[in-house]
């Protein structure tokens, strides 16, 4: 019963998009444990149009389109990072922006990655800053003994920034999803199939 986590070094970068081209292959259900943002799609939502799998409900669903600590306290809200527990079979899990994104004051989305122990899937950009980002994130990663699956870059080719990310992280690439226009089910399983490989999700 593969169980991954799917965490960027940034938001915004398209995790999103990868977590639902990754569900589509894997035939795995999608879960967002905290949505903080409401005004448009949510992130499952998007998942669910893009890929067709099965979106579990979210643990919270915040408002405000901001860090979740601080969307919770707009809201009267306190998470509970213990009450955090992966469903069981396939799953993709997304976490909320980067690493250390703070679901409260006191605990960071990377001590519960880090509590679960699950294999990690870290999504890079690949435009200016994303050497420094990218190692900054591997390095939090392994501090926290997480196993680190590998790297997906996303965005347009970058070839020397991914060679030196994993020649210095010593990580694997599990291959670059480029930007894809129009974006719709059709061609982001196509594109998908054609650059991740099942067996490195296995």
């Amino acid at each position: 019963m593969s169980q991954f986590v799917v965490t960027g070094t940034d938001t915004g970068i398209g995790k999103t998009v990868f977590s639902a081209g990754l569900c589509g292959m894997l035939g795995s259900r999608y879960w967002k444990p905290v949505q903080a943002g409401l005004d448009g799609p949510t992130d499952s939502e998007v998942v669910a149009e893009l890929s067709g799998a099965e979106c579990l409900p979210e643990a919270w669903r915040l408002q405000m389109p901001a860090s979740p600590h601080q969307a919770a306290a707009e809201e009267g809200l306190a998470i509970d990072p213990e009450a955090l527990v992966p469903p069981q079979g396939p799953l993709v899990i997304e976490g909320a922006g980067g690493l250390m994104v703070p679901l409260t004051r006191q605990t960071l989305y990377i001590d519960v990655f880090a509590r679960w122990g699950l294999p990690l899937i870290l999504c890079a950009r690949t435009a200016l800053g994303t050497i420094n980002h990218t190692l900054l994130s591997v390095e939090a990663i392994r501090a926290r003994g997480i196993p680190l699956l590998g790297v997906a870059f996303l965005g347009e080719a970058n070839d020397e920034s991914e060679r030196i990310i994993v020649e210095k992280a010593d990580v694997k690439r599990l291959g670059r999803l480029p930007p894809i226009t129009p974006l719709t089910p059709g061609r982001l399983g196509g594109v998908f199939s054609k650059i991740f490989h099942r067996e490195d999700f296995a």
